[in-house]
């Protein structure tokens, strides 16, 4: 699984909105839909922050290991 996907699904499992999402962590809705379809990448601090928002590591995020 890759990112994006992994993202959609860390948010719907969080009943988060994309709006909420970007809210909680700096960022707009419009970045978080363009992040879920592969359009753009996040900078890395937005990155850090969907890791703690999630209670993540970036390699799960990612799609590098399989281990939240």
């Amino acid at each position: 699984m890759n990112f994006s996907n992994r993202l959609k699904e860390l948010r719907l499992a969080s009943g988060l909105s994309q709006k909420e999402l970007g809210n909680l962590i700096g960022s707009t809705y419009s970045a978080i839909c363009y992040w879920e379809n592969g359009i753009n990448e996040p900078k890395i601090s937005y990155l850090i922050a969907l890791c703690k928002v999630f209670n993540v590591s970036a390699d799960y995020l990612l799609g590098l290991s399989d281990v939240i």
